[in-house]
């Protein structure tokens, strides 16, 4: 007999979803927020009206597996490697430094290693599936921050894999080094065993499926390879997860990806659902009525970290200031793979208690303002921009007040090549107090190391010449 307990939840859950998400979607914002909302509302934390949360997080655990089996599809190893630069250098970078950042911010509050190291790599991870969506939405996927953004995303997923292998070592007692470095080592076998599998089972398989033209037995072929490797790394000790990402990537580099891809969409969507609401049944909304100071205050630590993060990390590449700061924004907030992590490290007792929740409660509230987020990220680049170039003009305005300020019935010259060079040549030979004004910030630094009156500035800019003592020339 059907279990009727599921039942009666599965359908209060599809009925309270279909009003949340229509109210969602007139507000433009992303399904997954919805989801959370639902979770969170019929969950023992909200109206109770969901008791069995192991039912839908046992649906919801399918629906990461098809997520990070989509992934695995756009996963795609010779584009990673002609893009090592935007997404082994930038991304690395960028996982292990907002890592480190925010494990040792959570050492120094005292939290045990292994939940410093679930919070940190939770909080590395940023949201693709909104981000990639919203920016291909607004035509900036092509751009220069766009580009820079999907190439680090790529890495975040590749290195979720890692955090995934490593979070149930670290659930053990007092976990040494050795600990962690045996289910590393094992997992890499794993993927590796999965791979070969792949290459050599599931491709020979689709090429024999796709020739019989059944549309049917190719989308139980799809269902079968994803949820088949998933339960290989069960098997193995690991999360099914892996193991669907692993089949994703392998049939990704296959001509079949794009067919494979719009045969799992409606399962993943479903269940991808049901994840979410599974992690928003988590959430406790009268201990949020107490914490909710301190959810903001993480959930700002969170925006304006990562986002400084990223903007250095771009700068350093070689991203023009407006282009680094606007990849700093679009990848500000924490994503899918943080709540993935953060559930994870809580059903192992990892996380717990006030510290589990509030870090929950600051994601989830992160995940909400990426749309605004992406859609203004010209805008909140623009304003630091202008911040940024009013203290410039400030400095340098400073700068040619220290030489100029002094001087009075002085000739101000107005470059400092080889003819103003000569010129000053000329002026000091006969005692006429001078300075110069130009634009090469080398030029500039090697006369001010000789002792020359040169400072950097726009001699056609007013507020420059004035700083210079025109009046007074």
């Amino acid at each position: 007999m059907f279990h009727m307990t599921l039942l009666d939840s599965l359908l209060i859950v599809l009925a309270v979803s279909i009003g949340v998400i229509g109210l969602i979607h007139r507000f433009r914002l992303s399904p997954i927020l919805g989801y959370l909302l639902v979770g969170m509302l019929i969950g023992p934390g909200g109206l109770g009206w969901v008791h069995d949360e192991e039912d839908i997080h046992l649906l919801g655990e399918l629906g990461v597996v098809f997520l990070l089996f989509t992934i695995g599809l756009e996963f795609s190893l010779p584009r990673l490697l002609a893009d090592s630069k935007a997404v082994l250098g930038v991304g690395g970078l960028q996982v292990v430094l907002t890592t480190l950042v925010f494990a040792l911010i959570a050492w120094g509050l005292g939290l045990p290693l292994p939940a410093d190291i679930v919070i940190g790599g939770a909080l590395a991870m940023s949201s693709t599936a909104m981000v990639v969506a919203l920016l291909a939405e607004q035509h900036e996927i092509a751009s220069r921050h766009g580009r820079q953004a999907v190439g680090i995303l790529l890495f975040q997923d590749l290195s979720a894999m890692f955090f995934l292998m490593m979070i149930p070592a670290l659930a053990g007692e007092r976990p040494s080094s050795l600990d962690i470095a045996i289910p590393l080592v094992k997992g890499a076998f794993v993927l590796m065993l999965l791979f070969l599998a792949g290459r050599w089972v599931l491709r020979p398989l689709f090429r024999k499926v796709a020739a019989l033209h059944s549309p049917e037995l190719f989308m139980l072929s799809t269902l079968l390879a994803s949820l088949g490797t998933a339960r290989f790394a069960h098997l193995s000790g690991f999360s099914p997860a892996l193991g669907g990402f692993m089949a994703g990537m392998v049939l990704g580099e296959t001509e079949f990806r794009h067919q494979v891809e719009a045969d799992i969409r409606p399962f993943q969507d479903v269940l991808l659902g049901l994840f979410f609401i599974s992690v928003g049944m988590q959430v406790d909304l009268p201990l949020l009525l107490q914490i909710w100071p301190a959810v903001l205050m993480v959930a700002g630590g969170i925006l304006v970290g990562k986002a400084a993060i990223v903007t250095a990390i771009a700068r350093l590449a070689g991203l023009p200031l407006s282009s680094a700061l606007r990849t700093g924004v679009v990848l500000a907030q924490a994503g899918e793979f943080s709540l993935v992590l953060l559930s994870l490290g809580l059903q192992e007792g990892i996380l717990q208690g006030e510290i589990g929740q509030t870090i929950l409660f600051a994601v989830l509230l992160t995940m909400a303002l990426t749309p605004l987020l992406v859609r203004f990220n010209a805008s909140i680049a623009q304003q630091f921009c202008a911040v940024s170039l009013r203290r410039t003009r400030a400095t340098i305005v400073e700068q040619v007040e220290e030489i100029g300020g002094g001087l009075e019935d002085h000739v101000i010259l107005c470059g400092y090549g080889r003819v103003g060079q000569n010129v000053a040549r000329f002026l000091d030979e006969r005692g006429f107090p001078y300075m110069a004004l130009d634009l090469d910030p080398q030029r500039v630094r090697l006369a001010r190391e000789m002792g020359e009156p040169v400072s950097y500035g726009n001699a056609t800019r007013r507020m420059i010449l004035q700083a210079a003592g025109i009046g007074r020339a």
